[in-house]
């Protein structure tokens, strides 16, 4: 390697995390310290973020096949013990984009308003 550093490929945030989050902020509400504005405007930054995770899980799809995976490897991500799941979704993503860099096309055209 060349010495530069490279972002890890770990998420920037865990299940762990979120849930430990979840329990001080719920706690939180329970004592009355969130108002109602205040929780709509956290549940509309948990969708943006929800969303924004389920483009990370659709991009890493797509890489993964692209990096040789096959179904029967990707299917326990999925939650279960067959290939239908992965192949429904590659089929739903190969409709938009033919492969990770268009998907990553995609959604900075998204995210800019060009889409």
């Amino acid at each position: 390697m060349s010495g530069e550093e490279y972002p890890s490929p770990e998420p920037p945030v865990t299940p762990r995390q979120i849930n430990e989050w979840l329990r001080t902020v719920a706690e939180s509400a329970r004592r009355g310290e969130l108002s109602a504005d205040e929780l709509i405007g956290l549940l509309g930054q948990l969708r943006a973020a929800s969303t924004a995770c389920a483009n990370a899980s659709d991009w890493a799809l797509l890489a993964a096949r692209e990096a040789g995976a096959s179904l029967r490897q990707i299917a326990p991500v999925f939650g279960k013990g067959y290939v239908r799941a992965p192949a429904a979704r590659l089929e739903k993503l190969h409709r938009q984009v033919l492969d990770s860099d268009q998907f990553l096309e995609l959604m900075r055209r998204k995210e800019s308003g060009e889409a």
